[in-house]
């Protein structure tokens, strides 16, 4: 499997970071304790996760429909 995955800044900045995986445990620790995991997507092609990773950090209205779906987990994230 591979993953989709949206992290929010836990102190401070108004910051989400979008990243793809094949191991979303393993990823998300390496990002560190200032970071929390929340929202991801599973797919099960490589290319279907890069493709949607680029479209998430490359095009506002990706990013822009992803928060609203998720609003609620990025309210202090901006």
């Amino acid at each position: 499997m591979y993953y989709v995955y949206c992290l929010k800044y836990k102190y401070g900045r108004r910051e989400l970071y979008y990243g793809y995986t094949d191991n979303l445990r393993r990823r998300a620790k390496e990002h560190g304790r200032n970071w929390e995991l929340i929202y991801y997507e599973e797919y099960l092609s490589e290319s279907d996760a890069r493709w949607r990773e680029r479209k998430l950090k490359d095009y506002d209205q990706a990013r822009s429909r992803l928060k609203q779906r998720i609003k609620d987990s990025v309210v202090s994230a901006g």
